[in-house]
């Protein structure tokens, strides 16, 4: 017993490795994706005094919001070297892309959601951890004060205040309904898996209303009577969605009312989904077109009521309106009330998000980063900077810049203005040294300060906001969480492009996102995808692509296992349409 007990110890003293494999192997037209995990769990390695003594040294990293951009950086953050504090009104992530199929019971709501604990215990060192909703920001004392929203009738206060060394904004953004009068009491929206909930009851509440007896068919028509606002790819996918769920499930159930249903998509532009390549809109079109899915383009909601839209068409201001049973906003996104406050307070008031230079930090605060869907990176122009540039590089101060130095110049200029690359890229030039040509296509073996202007002067036309997605909010949590991994190293070794306005290098590379594709389920077993080299997909085929890249990028393996056996139920006993 004595041998025994010490062996117990021993191995509880140090930390256990346990790997966990699984491989999802989804077959389709053009091949599989082979997806696989790792997860440590650690063992109850006692603290002793000098560990406390240590955390108590480190930095306080508080994280707000526990969406793509937040979760991406606590995957990857040390902990070992920073006390990381995280608030968060919800305890779990979502995977948002699946929202839409939530809506129709594709997917249940608890397969694509991960407590944060459980993601957090996975990790190495020690995380804290507040269900509780950020009211304000205080950027000069580097405090913040917070308010659970757990139940008022529990002991204890609600209210309570956080200091911090680094403060990571994540909080994402809200829907944005550009004031229109009715929009907040008479439409749904499909940004929380809340949303998505309330929609499934309500769809299931229109078939029911309108079996009613002593209904009329004009009663019973407006009641199933489906509208999405907004044709961008959520608004696409769940109209999809919804369709798909009407032909292969309700209809069987509701058969005395199926050639009444009608859903219509709403889009103020000329086509929906016009953010991708246009091949993918007029493919999408099309198959609705097909499908009997309703597009309305060129029209601009005024006002909700309960029971129909109040519409003008852009063209020529005509009014119209258009019955409802049930309305789905999605038309872009705003800024939560504690991000608006707070923009306030650094000169940010008259801008839509926050914004942050290409570190991700805050423009015109210390120490306060944003990530994902509440900033946007405001990409430096080289116009701004094309007198220093051309200072910088010009070694030898002769005036000119030989072809060599401005070889050695651009590779900074790559890196740190990545309008540049796109610029290149877009006009298939593969070698930076061709922008040295003259008006007559010959080479300039010297350039003054207004050639090397002409040459560049192009370039800031390619400058995009990057769009509100959860690939950029996930890449900008891993690059945060990366610079603060090596921020001692790369203080003594920075890893940046040259200082233009001054000397040195910057201490990291600026974030660069790189796009690696994006999906448009459209019903029916099909979708679309854009994907890197302007490669574009559409058919069978992409809709398993769609199912293998979606099912390898949830958080764990739990949600993987769920959502995966969801798609298998689905198949063999189709959607469950209960109200609940």
């Amino acid at each position: 017993m004595r041998i025994f007990s010490q062996l117990s110890k021993l191995i509880n003293d140090h930390h256990s490795s346990y790997s966990k494999l699984l491989i999802l192997l989804s077959v389709s037209g053009s091949g599989g994706l082979i997806a696989y995990s790792q997860s440590n769990k650690d063992g109850g390695n006692p603290r002793n005094i000098g560990q406390n003594q240590r955390d108590q040294k480190k930095k306080r990293i508080v994280v707000l919001g526990t969406g793509w951009a937040g979760i991406s950086f606590l995957k990857d953050i040390d902990t070992s070297a920073y006390n990381v504090q995280v608030v968060s009104p919800r305890n779990y992530f979502a995977f948002t892309p699946l929202l839409p199929s939530v809506t129709c019971g594709t997917v249940e709501a608890r397969s694509i959601v991960e407590p944060i604990r459980n993601i957090m215990k996975k990790r190495s060192g020690e995380f804290a951890f507040w269900e509780a909703e950020c009211l304000a920001i205080d950027s000069r004392n580097k405090r913040i004060h917070c308010r659970s929203n757990i139940k008022e009738n529990l002991v204890g206060s609600n209210d309570f205040s956080l200091e911090y060394d680094y403060l990571i904004i994540a909080l994402g953004a809200q829907v944005n309904t550009y004031d229109t009068p009715g929009v907040l009491e008479h439409c749904h929206f499909l940004k929380e898996l809340e949303d998505a909930q309330m929609i499934r009851r309500s769809v299931i509440d229109c078939f029911e209303k309108a079996v009613l007896p002593d209904l009329s068919d004009e009663e019973r028509r407006t009641n199933l009577h489906f509208v999405i606002v907004g044709g961008g790819p959520t608004g696409v996918e769940f109209a999809a969605e919804l369709h798909d769920f009407f032909v292969e499930d309700v209809y069987k159930l509701y058969p005395s009312v199926r050639d009444l249903v009608k859903i219509t998509i709403i889009q103020s532009g000329d086509h929906i989904l016009n953010t991708f390549d246009a091949r993918i809109s007029s493919f999408a079109e099309q198959k609705f077109q097909r499908d009997g899915i309703h597009v309305i383009t060129g029209s601009r909601v005024m006002s909700v009521s309960n029971d129909h839209l109040n519409m003008k068409t852009k063209a020529d201001g005509k009014d119209f309106y258009v019955p409802h049973g049930m309305v789905v906003w999605s038309t872009g996104i705003g800024s939560r009330p504690v991000v608006k406050d707070f923009m306030k307070t650094v000169d940010q008031n008259n801008r839509r998000v926050l914004a942050t230079d290409e570190w991700l930090r805050v423009t015109g605060c210390k120490d306060v980063y944003a990530i994902g869907d509440c900033a946007t990176v405001t990409q430096r122009r080289v116009k701004e900077d094309i007198l220093n540039i051309f200072e910088s590089a010009d070694e030898d101060n002769s005036g000119t810049l030989t072809v060599d130095e401005f070889r050695d110049a651009t590779k900074d200029i790559l890196i740190r203005y990545p309008q540049v690359q796109l610029y290149l890229k877009n006009n298939h030039i593969t070698d930076a040294t061709h922008l040295l040509k003259d008006k007559d296509g010959n080479e300039i073996k010297e350039l003054t300060i207004e050639q090397f202007k002409t040459a560049l002067c192009q370039v800031d036309s390619q400058t995009k906001s990057l769009p509100a997605t959860a690939a950029v909010a996930a890449q900008q949590g891993e690059y945060l969480s990366s610079c603060f991994n090596r921020r001692k190293i790369c203080e003594l070794n920075p890893e940046g492009p040259r200082r233009f306005r001054s000397s040195g290098r910057h201490t990291f590379r600026p974030f660069c996102y790189k796009h690696l594709g994006q999906f448009a389920p459209l019903g029916g077993e099909q979708a679309a995808a854009e994907l890197p080299g302007d490669w574009v997909s559409m058919g069978h085929s992409t809709q398993w692509l769609w199912y293998s890249v979606y099912a390898s990028k949830q958080v764990s393996w739990r949600t993987r296992i769920l959502v995966v056996s969801d798609w298998v139920r689905r198949f063999i006993f189709g959607r469950d349409s209960s109200g609940i």
